[in-house]
């Protein structure tokens, strides 16, 4: 009881938030793009810069604005 006394305390904030908004907020959403960009992760694991992973990122979530250049000419 003392842990679950512990954690309400702790995250008090955030339960009085969701009352406050009566249910007309739906994390579903929040969760699915999150579950899309850590599968898009995942598949570009062997891709070696940040650029690359952010790139697959834009394509696959797509509706998100893209960089400018997607490549860089050396």
């Amino acid at each position: 009881m003392k842990k679950v006394a512990r954690t309400l305390r702790n995250h008090r904030e955030l339960i009085l938030n969701w009352f406050a908004a009566k249910g007309r907020i739906s994390a579903g959403i929040v969760e699915g793009l999150n579950n899309k960009g850590k599968l898009t992760t995942s598949k570009a694991y062997g891709f070696r810069t940040y650029e690359a992973i952010e790139i697959s990122l834009h394509h696959y979530l797509g509706g998100l604005p893209e960089p400018v250049l997607t490549h860089r000419f050396w």
